[in-house]
């Protein structure tokens, strides 16, 4: 199969993505708080599509722009930087203060997909060699 790695990246981030919600909430659940708050399925839908397109961009610029894709990676770091401030930051910011529950509701989503994407991109980057 020619795009092997792509497939297998877009199958680990639904996946890992998932599991990682569910055990989100299952925490939520175990905390008394409320589970869909804070713009959760949200964040976890938003990171994985944009860590999605961000690395079949890189993934299908590899040949072409082989120097250039740890820049592009980085440009996509910042993109999602950008939609959580047009996303997320007002609502969480609203009261005043971020708490942590809203804090925990992007940045795990956003690791996690920053993980993933990094650990493909290495992958990527070992086969240029």
């Amino acid at each position: 199969m020619k795009h092997k790695l792509l497939v297998s990246f877009f199958a680990t981030i639904t996946l890992v993505t998932i599991v990682f919600f569910g055990f989100h909430l299952l925490v939520l659940n175990l905390l008394n708080e409320s589970l869909f708050a804070n713009k959760i399925v949200l964040s976890y839908s938003l990171n994985a599509v944009l860590a999605a397109i961000i690395f079949s961009t890189v993934y299908s610029l590899q040949n072409r722009y082989r120097n250039q894709l740890g820049f592009f990676f980085i440009a996509g770091s910042f993109v999602k930087f950008l939609f959580f401030f047009v996303f997320f930051y007002a609502a969480y910011k609203a009261d005043g203060s971020i708490n942590s529950l809203e804090f925990a509701s992007f940045f795990v989503p956003y690791a996690i997909s920053l993980g993933i994407e990094t650990l493909f991109m290495a992958k990527v980057l070992k086969k240029l060699d």
